[in-house]
């Protein structure tokens, strides 16, 4: 079976929703700040409940922020 990675624009949408650091995020979503900063470097797949609660907390679409890459 192919390796299917899960890609994300977490930072780049952090940053542009007003400037968010990944503390700030991270709190709001209710993780570490360790573990957002491995989300955002995709050397972990977050569940599906911490992916939508980052979409809800950056106000994007599930598939804006999260897909999935042969």
């Amino acid at each position: 079976m192919k390796e299917v990675k899960v890609r994300n624009k977490v930072k780049i949408s952090r940053i542009n929703n007003g400037n968010l650091t990944q503390t700030q995020l991270a709190k709001q979503v209710g993780v570490t700040r360790q573990t957002m900063n491995l989300i955002e470097s995709e050397k972990y797949n977050p569940s599906i409940k911490i992916c939508l609660l980052i979409c809800r907390e950056l106000d994007q679409p599930l598939n804006q922020l999260f897909w999935l890459e042969d």
